[in-house]
Formats: C-alpha cells, structure tokens, sequence
C-alpha cells in the first residue's frame, strides 16, 4: 500500500456507536481494538491523525431532551460521553503500540488535559495521536461540527468519517435497495440535496476550510486505510 502524499495530517471522526460492536450500548472491547488497529494502520502511511469520537453509545442529548430532559443538562452529559470512550480509544491505541493524548474542551485536569491548540501542534509533532472530548465545549453543537472545527483549528488537510455504510447514498440504504452510492460530491450538492452526511453547520465548516471529507464503512477490516490511499470504496466529498 502507497504512502499517501496528499494528506499529512488527518481529522478523524468516528461515531459513539461505531464502538459499541454488536452490542446495544456501551463499548465493545474486541472492536474497540480493531478501530485501534485500524488507526495504527494509517498512522503507519505517515499521516499524523486527530480523532474525534461521539458520545451516542453512552448518551445523546437530543435524546436526553425527547425524554424531558433539560437539553442543555442533555448537552453536557452527551459531551462527558465522549470523554470517556476517548479514554477508551486511548488505552485501545495504547495496547496497540500507539503513544496517545486526551484533550477536552471541558476542563477536568485530573483525567485528560484541556483543549489548547499549541499543546495539540506539540503532540502531533511528537508522533503522537491526539483525541479531542467533549465536542465544542457548547451545547447546541454535534460532535460533528466539533469536527470539522478541530479540523480547521489544526490545519488538517482532510477529514475521515466513519459510518456503518460504505460512503453517501441518495438513500438510506439500509431501508432502500434502490439507494445509489456517490463516488464524489461537492459541498453544495450536499446541501441541495439534503444529503445525511453531517449536520448543516459541519458541512459549512468543511466547505468554508476547504478541505475534503472521505466517508467509508468502519466495519470493512481495512477500510480506513483504504479509504485514505483510494484503494478502497468510499464517497470524497469536496468544494
């Protein structure tokens, strides 16, 4: 497999659910270190990676909100979510040889460090992967857009979405067998069609920062890394 020249540095989002495996809710150790090994692998092509990792095999806040929840309450507990499976990851990529940082945009200093973009540059510069919890820090925003704001802040040249399927469909194509894969997007015909990619405000990040975003299927062993090289199926989504 060729190194990739194009990108060096990666934002990687991997959802909440992806870690659950075959379960209901939680996280799921055998899977959780395969997505380990699988980011091992891209790392191993020279690409310096940051991942950011939902929160929705714990809590969500909309949800928590649907219940009668408050949902700004909602909010933080999501954000505290992803905290913990990003100590997860980084012990799965610790076990996997892999040095590792936490980094939330929620001060808790007596668990991971707090987001500061300096400190983040240092990590990378040191080979090391850095995860960043708590989404924005804010309420009202996904962990989506948390991001494609981190992939902004860090000057990543792409982003890498992890999902259940092999790229964007027309459809849903877990409920329509008639849906049709994209090989390419833009932006804007994202947002014309309304495509489930990610959320409005995420995608208008992506677009404005110019960098592309790569969707692939988690659950193909290897598919991370071909999706980066191009060896495998994914949607590139550009400006």
């Amino acid at each position: 497999m060729t190194q990739p020249k194009k990108f060096k540095r990666l934002l990687v989002k991997l959802s909440g659910e992806a870690l659950m495996g075959d379960r209901q809710y939680g996280i799921d150790p055998k899977f959780l270190a395969r997505v380990a090994g699988e980011i091992r692998q891209v790392k191993a092509l020279g690409c310096e990676i940051c991942l950011v990792v939902g929160g929705g095999n714990i809590f969500r806040g909309v949800a928590g909100a649907a219940n009668g929840l408050d949902r700004v309450t909602g909010d933080h507990m999501g954000m505290l979510a992803t905290v913990i499976n990003a100590l997860a990851l980084k012990s799965a990529l610790l076990a996997e040889g892999v040095d590792a940082r936490v980094q939330s945009a929620i001060p808790m200093e007596a668990i991971c460090e707090t987001f500061v973009r300096a400190r983040a540059q240092r990590h990378l510069d040191k080979d090391r992967v850095i995860i960043f919890a708590a989404g924005t820090g804010n309420p009202y925003f996904t962990t989506d857009t948390a991001a494609a704001l981190r992939a902004a802040e860090m000057g990543c040249d792409a982003m890498v979405k992890a999902t259940k399927v092999d790229g964007v469909y027309d459809a849903d194509p877990e409920k329509d067998p008639d849906a049709s894969r994209f090989d390419t997007l833009t932006y804007d015909q994202v947002l014309e069609q309304e495509l489930k990619v990610m959320d409005l405000t995420a995608i208008t990040l992506a677009k404005d920062n110019g960098f592309p975003l790569i969707v692939f299927n988690l659950n193909e062993p290897g598919a991370m890394a071909g999706a980066i090289t191009g060896q495998g199926t994914r949607t590139v989504v550009t400006r």
